[in-house]
């Protein structure tokens, strides 16, 4: 099985989260689902580097990388995704949308309420443990 690594911004402003509509795919699986943002670390980038160009290409936003937050790795029909997630902070909430098809900033507890991709729902898992944890 092919075995994919990526990297996933989990942006937050303000006590939000940024999510991301995937665009149409012919891996239903996939298509349309919400996603944190990211993709893969090309040669020689850093984990880090290569999160901070994904989301400039993708969103048009500068991030600060903040901490790595989660690792997951999920089995897909095709492949298998090892997702390598960190937290993110912004100054400003303004994008543009280059390849997504649609962006929702969601609070921790309005984050179920989407039609995730598979391996971005233990991420949603942990964040909304750790803000019930929090409080």
């Amino acid at each position: 099985m092919k075995v994919v690594n990526v990297v996933a911004a989990i942006i937050s402003h303000q006590d939000k989260f940024l999510c991301v509509q995937r665009p149409e795919s012919k891996l239903d699986y996939i298509s349309k689902k919400y996603e944190f943002p990211g993709g893969k670390v090309e040669v020689g980038e850093t984990e880090e580097q290569g999160l901070i160009r994904e989301i400039q290409e993708e969103l048009r936003m500068t991030i600060r990388v903040d901490s790595k937050l989660i690792v997951v790795t999920h089995n897909y029909p095709d492949f298998q995704v090892i997702l390598n997630c960190y937290k993110c902070s912004v100054e400003s909430k303004d994008l543009v949308l280059v390849e997504h098809l649609d962006f929702k900033w969601l609070a921790t507890n309005e984050l179920d309420q989407l039609d995730w991709a598979a391996a971005d729902i233990p991420v949603v898992q942990e964040l909304i443990h750790n803000d019930q944890s929090t409080n």
